[in-house]
């Protein structure tokens, strides 16, 4: 009986132990927390997350705010940033919805947040940038311009290392670049119009569209003018830029590919006479967006020759995101949908309280993005 009781005791020792060194150390598991920490998913914009979707997501909670959310969510570390025209950005834990924080900035904030390196920047309609912190939403820094600030930032690397850069622009015209630490100002640059939408970089090459009809390109090291392409009508939208080529949109009623190294349009897409505010998403092939017309137009990334579009019941702003062969996007018609890239078929969708005009956060299976009627929404599988 003791020979029995000493082995059992032994063997039982021994699977504990061997379980404790499978299971992965709390770093590691850290380390594989789904990730979604920029507009667009990176500082190219390119509106591509890695990973894989099920056919069809179920509601997992809501959160509520005081006003309309048009900013798009960032997902970082287990926890959900997102600003709401009620003035305040907020963090909710990514697997319960429950409040983490909130910071009241002094107007709307429409800007998407950018959350790395344990803080969030956001820019907010009082005319600010502020860095807060990702943990417990305190104040580190904020930056005044002179008008409202409602695009993205991006953190970009400093020449020859050193503290990272936050690159944003504003309604008072200008693009700007900080010490992302200090909030100092490295540089600055100036359009003759708003700056609306996100800059996206490549080859230390910062691309942004302006309400001024113009495509900048800009130095990331000093913000020296390297470019301009004339886009024949404001652009709102944000640029994806990959490969020498950005791709976007403008209230010209036109979706424009710009070759950077030729400094020309490659070629333009004309459908209909509404304008595109949506930002694109490239696969290999493929350039996909929205447009006020209600409908997903996708194309040939070389040609502009249209492959499919899908039909809405609303205009689509929202910027689509691309995981695999599916494809997640909202409309003002009140719906989230899951469509195939292949062929732009819907697999699944779900009617929310409101229209929506904020683009979809994705990361790990999750789906997370707000909508007019002031809730944040976020969808997972349905196991």
């Amino acid at each position: 009986m003791r020979l029995q009781q000493y082995f059992f005791s032994h063997a039982f020792y021994w699977m504990m132990l061997a379980l404790l060194l499978a299971a992965p150390h709390p770093s590691a598991r850290a380390a594989e927390e789904p990730d979604w920490p920029l507009f667009r998913g990176g500082p190219s914009q390119t509106g591509v997350a890695q990973g894989t979707l099920p056919d069809s997501l179920a509601l997992k909670w809501t959160f509520t705010t005081e006003r309309p959310i048009t900013s798009s969510a960032v997902i970082n570390h287990g926890n959900v940033y997102f600003g709401s025209q009620d003035g305040f950005v907020y963090a909710v834990d990514l697997i319960t919805g429950k409040r983490v924080w909130s910071y009241e900035t002094g107007d709307a904030v429409e800007s998407p947040p950018a959350a790395i390196g344990g803080r969030v920047y956001v820019g907010s309609s009082d005319f600010n940038l502020y860095c807060l912190d990702a943990a417990d939403g305190t104040l580190h820094w904020k930056f005044e311009t002179n008008d409202k600030v409602m695009g993205s930032p991006i953190l970009i690397d400093a020449p020859g290392g050193g503290s990272q850069r936050v690159v944003f622009g504003s309604y008072d015209s200008r693009l700007y670049c900080l010490d992302a630490r200090s909030g100092e100002k490295i540089w600055d640059y100036s359009t003759d119009n708003y700056i609306n939408g996100s800059p996206a970089i490549e080859d230390d090459k910062i691309v942004v569209g302006g309400c001024d009809a113009y495509i900048h390109v800009v130095s990331a090291t000093d913000g020296a003018e390297i470019e301009e392409v004339d886009a024949e009508a404001y652009v709102a939208a944000t640029v994806a830029v990959e490969d020498g080529f950005a791709y976007v949109g403008n209230y010209g009623n036109e979706f424009l590919c710009i070759d950077l190294n030729q400094r020309k349009v490659a070629w333009r897409f004309k459908d209909r006479n509404f304008p595109y505010f949506s930002s694109a998403a490239l696969t290999g092939d493929r350039v996909i967006f929205g447009g006020r017309d209600r409908r997903v137009h996708c194309l040939d990334r070389k040609t502009g020759e249209p492959i499919w579009e899908f039909r809405t019941r609303g205009k689509v702003d929202s910027s689509p995101v691309v995981v695999g062969d599916r494809l997640i996007v909202g409309s003002e018609d009140r719906k989230l949908y899951m469509l195939r890239v292949s062929d732009g078929g819907e697999i699944w969708s779900s009617e929310l309280g409101e229209g929506v005009i904020a683009s979809p956060a994705v990361a790990g299976g999750w789906v997370v993005i707000g909508a007019v009627d002031g809730v944040l929404y976020a969808f997972g599988p349905e196991t």
